[in-house]
This record gives C-alpha cells, sequence and structure tokens, in this order.
C-alpha cells in the first residue's frame, strides 16, 4: 500500500476546530490532488537530481540561519541550499570501512541494506559544528562537521569542487571524503574526534531514533546493542551523568519506537523545563494481548538519579498513553494506536504549543490513518493526575490511591515547587522507589475534541508523515512509489521538504494556478496562500495593500467573496456534440474539479422547455466520472446540463448536445446493398460516397445528423488514410540501407 505525508495549514481562525461533536470530519478526499509528475509541471516542486550512489534520504536538521538543510543518508552527508537544493550541495562522503563491512556480513546482515553506514542523527553543536552518527555498519560511530563560510585547508583531505569526488582515507574505523563547491564555504568531518555512537546511534539502520542536543548533552532514544532488544533513553555528553532508563523493565520501555523528541518549558523557571519524548510500544496493560500503544514520556534535564536506588538512571520519567480514536454511536470508540509521526507546532507562548500527531490503525482487517491535536494543558493536567497501580499480575490496573510521597513523584528538583532540593539525589527514598514501580499515568491524553482531525479509511495510502504551517489569513503520487521519511516546512521560504529512500524534493506551499481560472474556484479552494486579485488565483501575503483581494479560508463562501465575478464562472464550462444510436448505451463525461462537489444533470430537450433533472432509475446511471444512459430512445435527444454545487454554489461544468440516431439508418448508412461496379467514363465526375447517395435516397430526419456526422469523421482522418475501400496499395520500399552490426542491449536501455 502506497503511502503518503500530510500537510495541514493551522489558520489562525478561532473557528478551525470543530465546534461540536457532530460536525464532520475534514473531508476524506483532496479537494484538488496533483501527482508529482503535475507538480514538477508547474515549476513548484524540485528532485534532488545530483547522482550519488546511496539511499534513504533523511531530513535531520533545518537551519534557517544558515539557510542550509542537511541530510543524511547511507554513506553521505549532505548539506542542501534551502532556496535549491539543487544549487551548489555540499556533499561528505563518510563510508564504513570495508573490514567492518566484511564483518557485518559474515555475522548475517545484509551487506547492501544493512551494512553500511546510515546517518541517523544530526544535531548542531554550536554556529561552527554539527554532531553527526552513523551506524557504521553495526558499529555506530559519531563525529563532528566543521560548518562555515571561509575556505581553509583540512589536515587530512584537500577540499575539491562540487562535481568531483574526493580520494578516501585509508585508516579509520569510517572513510571520510570531502567536496565542497566554492571556496567560502567549508563543510568537512573531523575524523580524529570518531567516538562511539553507543547510546546515541542505533546499530539496525530500521530502527528510529528520536534525539534532542540541549546544552551540548545529547538526549536519544535509542536501541543499544546489536540485537535490538535493549531500548533506553539515554543522556550523553556534557557535564552532568550519564542517564538512562531501568533496563530490562517492561514498565518502563517495552519494545518501543522512537518517533520524536522537544524540549518544552513547563514555566519561567528553567529548573522546570521537561524533555518529552513520543514513542509506541507494546501495552504492559494488556499482556494477554499484546496491542500496540502511543505513548507519550517526559524526563527532567536536570535529574540526576536516585541516591541508592535508580543510580545513574531517570528519577523523574513519567509516561501517559495518547488516545487518537473515533467515537462511535454505541459508546465504542475506533483507535488508531500506531503513532507514526509528530509535529510540534510553536506559538506566541513558548510553554504550550500545538502537538499533531499523525496514526494508523494496528489491525488487519481495519486500516485506515489518522491526525490528532493535542494541547500542553491536557498533557500536563494527565502529568498531575493519579498513577497506574497494579497490586499483582491478577488485578486490574486502577488510580493509586494511597498516600503520595513528598515532593510528588516526577516533579524537578529546584524548580517551582521545590525550590530547596537543588538535585534528585535529594529526594527521599519512598519518591525514588515509588518512581521505579509506577511510571504510568492512569489517564489517557485525549485530542482536542475528543476526535481526530483528519480520518482517511479506505484509502490507497495511509499517512505516516505530517508537517503544519500557520498562515495568517486575509479574514484572519509519485513517479517511484517510496514511503516519505521525513519532512520539513521552511514558514520563512514557505517551502516544503520532504525526503524518501530515493531521494528529496523541495515544493513550494503554494500553486494558486491548479484552482482554475475564475474566483469561485479560487474561493472554494480556502487556501490561505491564494487570493483572487481581480483576474487570477494568485499568491496572497499578509503585507499585501491590495483591497481587490478576496478570501475566505473560515466558509469559503463565493458567493459573497465574489460578486461581480460569478457570471463568468458558466463561460468556462465544455460544450460539446454527442452522437447516439437508439437502442444502445451513451456516456456523458462529467469530471468536478473538486471531489467534495455536488453533482446533478439537467435535460432539456428544446430551447422552449424547461431544464429539469436527471433521476436515478433503470435506464440512468449516474456515477463519478458521468452519466450512463442505458437503451436510447429517440426521445432523449437534448442538451444535458452537468452542474456543480459546493458551499450552495452552482456552477455549470459542461454541457453535452447529444443526438440520438434511428437503427434503421444507421443500419442503412453502414451496409448499403451491392451495387455493379462500372467503370466510369473519361471526365466523369468521382463517384458520390455512400452515405451521400444514401441520403439523396432516404428522405428521414436524422439524415442530416448521419451526414453531419460522417463529415466530422471525415475531417478528423489524415488524408493519408483517406483511401478507397477497393484500391491497390503501392509496394513498400525495400530498405536500400547499408546493414550495420546490432547490438544487443538489456531492456533497461
Amino acid at each position: 500500500m502506497p503511502v503518503a505525508g500530510l500537510l495541514l495549514w493551522a489558520s489562525l481562525l478561532t473557528g478551525a476546530w470543530p465546534a461540536t461533536p457532530t460536525q464532520d470530519y475534514l473531508p476524506a478526499t483532496p479537494r484538488v490532488r496533483l501527482s508529482f509528475k503535475e507538480l514538477k509541471a508547474t515549476g513548484t516542486a524540485h528532485f534532488f537530481n545530483f547522482l550519488l550512489n546511496t539511499t534513504d534520504y533523511r531530513i535531520l536538521l533545518k537551519d534557517e540561519d544558515h539557510d542550509r538543510m542537511y541530510v543524511g543518508s547511507k554513506d553521505y552527508v549532505l548539506s542542501l541550499d534551502l532556496h535549491d537544493i539543487n544549487r551548489e550541495p555540499l556533499i561528505i562522503h563518510w563510508a564504513a570501512s570495508p573490514q567492518r563491512i566484511e564483518e557485518c556480513v559474515l555475522s548475517g546482515k545484509d551487506g547492501n541494506g544493512e551494512c553500511g553506514n546510515f546517518v541517523r542523527l544530526i544535531q548542531p553543536w554550536n554556529r561552527t559544528h554539527l554532531y553527526v552518527c552513523g551506524t557504521g555498519a553495526y558499529n555506530p560511530m559519531c563525529t563532528y562537521v566543521n560548518r562555515g563560510r571561509r575556505a581553509q585547508a583540512t589536515p587530512w583531505t584537500q577540499m575539491q569542487v562540487v562535481r568531483g569526488r574526493g580520494s578516501r582515507a585509508t585508516d579509520g574505523a569510517l572513510h571520510p571524503t570531502l567536496t565542497a563547491p566554492r571556496q567560502d564555504y567549508i563543510f568537512y568531518l573531523e575524523p580524529e574526534k570518531l567516538e562511539s555512537g553507543k547510546g546515541k546511534c542505533p546499530y539496525d539502520p530500521k530502527l528510529d531514533t528520536a534525539s534532542a542536543l540541549i546544552n551540548e548533552e545529547l538526549y536519544a532514544g535509542v536501541y543499544i546493542d546489536f540485537m535490538g532488544t535493549d531500548a533506553a533513553i539515554f543522556r550523553t555528553l556534557g557535564k552532568q551523568t550519564a542517564m538512562r532508563t531501568d533496563q530490562y523493565n517492561s514498565r518502563w520501555l517495552n519494545d518501543p519506537s522512537f518517533i520524536h523528541a522537544e524540549l518544552i518549558p513547563d514555566s519561567a523557571e528553567r529548573n522546570d523545563d521537561k524533555l518529552y519524548f513520543f514513542f509506541r510500544e507494546r501495552s504492559a496493560e494488556a499482556p494477554q494481548s499484546p496491542a500496540v500503544y502511543a505513548r507519550i514520556g517526559r524526563i527532567c534535564l536536570n535529574d540526576d538519579g536516585g541516591h541508592c536506588c535508580l543510580v545513574n538512571k531517570w528519577s523523574t520519567f513519567l509516561k501517559a498513553r495518547l488516545v487518537c480514536s473515533v467515537p462511535g454511536e454505541d459508546g465504542i470508540e475506533t483507535h488508531f494506536d500506531e503513532l507514526q509521526d509528530v509535529f510540534v507546532q510553536q506559538t506566541q507562548d513558548v510553554r504550550n504549543p500545538v502537538i499533531y500527531a499523525v496514526f494508523t490503525s494496528s489491525g488487519s482487517v481495519f486500516r485506515g490513518s489518522a491526525v490528532c491535536v493535542y494541547s500542553m494543558a491536557d498533557i500536563r493536567m494527565v502529568f498531575n493526575g493519579p498513577f497506574a497501580h497494579k497490586e499483582g499480575p491478577n488485578y486490574q490496573w486502577m488510580p493509586f490511591s494511597g498516600k503520595m510521597p513528598y515532593p510528588r513523584p516526577g516533579t524537578c528538583p529546584g524548580g517551582t515547587f521545590t525550590p530547596s532540593m537543588k538535585s534528585t539525589k535529594d529526594y527521599p527514598d519512598e519518591v525514588i522507589n515509588f518512581m521505579r514501580t509506577h511510571p504510568l499515568m492512569y489517564q489517557a491524553v485525549y485530542p482536542l475534541q475528543r476526535r481526530p482531525l483528519v480520518v482517511r479509511t479506505g484509502s490507497p495510502y495511509r499517512l505516516t508523515t505530517v508537517a503544519v504551517d500557520q498562515v495568517d489569513a486575509a479574514d484572519g503520487r509519485y513517479e517511484d512509489p517510496a514511503p516519505v521519511k521525513t519532512m520539513t516546512i521552511s514558514s520563512k521560504r514557505q517551502q516544503l521538504y520532504v525526503a524518501s529512500a530515493v531521494g528529496v524534493t523541495h515544493l513550494s506551499l503554494h500553486r494558486c494556478q491548479a484552482y482554475g481560472a475564475a474566483c469561485a474556484d479560487c474561493c472554494l479552494a480556502r487556501d490561505p496562500y491564494c487570493a483572487w486579485d481581480g483576474q487570477a488565483c494568485s499568491r496572497y501575503t499578509a503585507s499585501s495593500k491590495r483591497r481587490s483581494r478576496r478570501q475566505d479560508v473560515r466558509h469559503g463562501n463565493p458567493i459573497r467573496q465574489c460578486r461581480g465575478f460569478n457570471s463568468n464562472a458558466n463561460k468556462n464550462a465544455v460544450e460539446s456534440v454527442q452522437y447516439g444510436v437508439a437502442g444502445s448505451a451513451a456516456f456523458l463525461e462529467c469530471q468536478p474539479r473538486s471531489p467534495q462537489a455536488t453533482v446533478k444533470w439537467l435535460f432539456q430537450r428544446d430551447p422552449s422547455d424547461r431544464r429539469r433533472e436527471m433521476r436515478a432509475d433503470d435506464r440512468f446511471l449516474r456515477t463519478e466520472q458521468g452519466l450512463l444512459l442505458r437503451a436510447l430512445q429517440l426521445g432523449d435527444r437534448g442538451l444535458y446540463s452537468c452542474t456543480a454545487t459546493e458551499n450552495n454554489f452552482k456552477h455549470v461544468i459542461t454541457r453535452v448536445q447529444l443526438h440520438v440516431l434511428g437503427q434503421d439508418a444507421v443500419h442503412a448508412a453502414l451496409f448499403p446493398p451491392p451495387a455493379v461496379s462500372v467503370p466510369p467514363p473519361p471526365g466523369a465526375r468521382p463517384p458520390t460516397p455512400p452515405y451521400q447517395e444514401l441520403a439523396q435516397l432516404l428522405a428521414q430526419p436524422e439524415v442530416g445528423l448521419i451526414h453531419q456526422y460522417c463529415q466530422g469523421y471525415w475531417r478528423h482522418v489524415p488524408p493519408s488514410h483517406r483511401e478507397a475501400p477497393g484500391a491497390p496499395r503501392p509496394p513498400e520500399p525495400q530498405d536500400q540501407k547499408k546493414p550495420r552490426n546490432r547490438r544487443h542491449h538489456p531492456p533497461d536501455t
């Protein structure tokens, strides 16, 4: 099943959220769908076409200050220009050594898909360096990348022009090679600073990691062993004590898949800052049915572990379930539990961002995707609520009702509520012991309005990635199908960057010309990037001072917004003439631009008659592509109008003038009686075509229509094909070219 990424626009309108539980979700069908080929034709999408022998591209870091985007792939680290990803890319070739690859293959791993250096972590260390990690052919390694704008010689290799390739080093566990496009840019590895990547990068490239580099300390959710059985949230580097989650404790982590990590402050006090991890794991609440649950966990940045218990282990780690479900009429909810991606949309209040999460269903019978939105107020309320407690293996999970130790488990030391405790090592033992056995919260985090924002069921694709942009409104599939791995948005440049296994693409967030040439189409699109400027649907910017721009993101009402322009909506209707034969079937095509429109067919036999709506019956069948008329009758001739109604706005899409021919007349025209052929005398006029002789003999009303149909047919036939039925064909000329040696090329050539 193909997979796809999802781009959402978060409008600044108060009515953007569903007001009542009965309100419908966002439509399951996009109003305008463009293939990747169509996107490239618009000139707004560009594919990274630098020829590299690599796969598995992932956007790992976006640097708006330096106008660069950093991409990791197999054996390569890329630095791309945010304005144009194909303009002078900076490329570092960072491959595993042949000896390491050989050892990886001997251990039973795939030489191509696993035994390579898959770059999985790129974090900003400071303004001049990046911290990068790769799997290193099942031997994770990390180092620093020097980035800047001033050329300087490196002690280990010579910088070369971008289109060339540097020579490989012959020593070290990993082989870095550099190419640089201009002398004022530097981008190279520092191999003398290579270090182990254990606890920072996974061994297996198929296992995802979530990381954040804060104050020169790396926090990472990662598997740390060769077999991929020991998962932990680690803190490495920096001056603080190295920390991890409790090992082999299924109550803490149970076969997790890490998705995202984000620092979200709780208050103005920096000691209250917490790092949130989003992941999915096998549920420990129901061991008999190992379901997969989405989780949100958090830790305090100043956590130093316990004094006697949980030494060098997190003593503030808590987690809760993320619920994304559709409530049913019978009270039973349909859950989407497979968390796929998370996007944190920042707001003016840094303590209260909006969380967007993509989920898929975990069952094999029902398949679907959903996007749910969460508020930090709801998340904090759950973490401040009761803890999940279980007396024994045969007991049910209940809210903890015993005496709560002080300070409350999960509270950060030195913060608002514990100003006298400077470290978690000062916490009483009962607090640390309680944290070890009660990391799970009893209540779950539900989305806003307790329902998804977007639901996709029965689609040929599933959602895997989400990116959100926030826009001020005026009134406030691939050629090579591949899963979308990562997406990121540059709001400053209005660009979306997408990475997959086969490459990187950047495309504009606005393509207003795709909506149509009418004001109504532009308004119905409800695209915050586009507005009607009086002549066309063009890009809208909030700083524009032109009052003629018309846009309605909230309601999309063209009747109110496009006054004076709606008269042109019906002028774009397609008009055609179609012929049918009585007793046969005819199909009248009509495909509205928007799948959200309601289509109606109107019939008018004569210009003096009133138009009436075509109702579905045994002879008329309405489909998504048009109207099927079965067993035509002579009375079916007339004008058929296909109208589309969307948001109370009605306009004509196509008009078809249908002519119905009688069976006898058509049969006589197609199968004339045999005639004795007599050669014409010299100077005589050419014989009349058979259908014209038939027209002279028959005096029926539809003969004129047959003549018109045949004339139209012959106008579309090339002159080279207008041969008499019995005329001899000239002999084909023999090929007089010299013989040549033919080479057998493979099918790909």
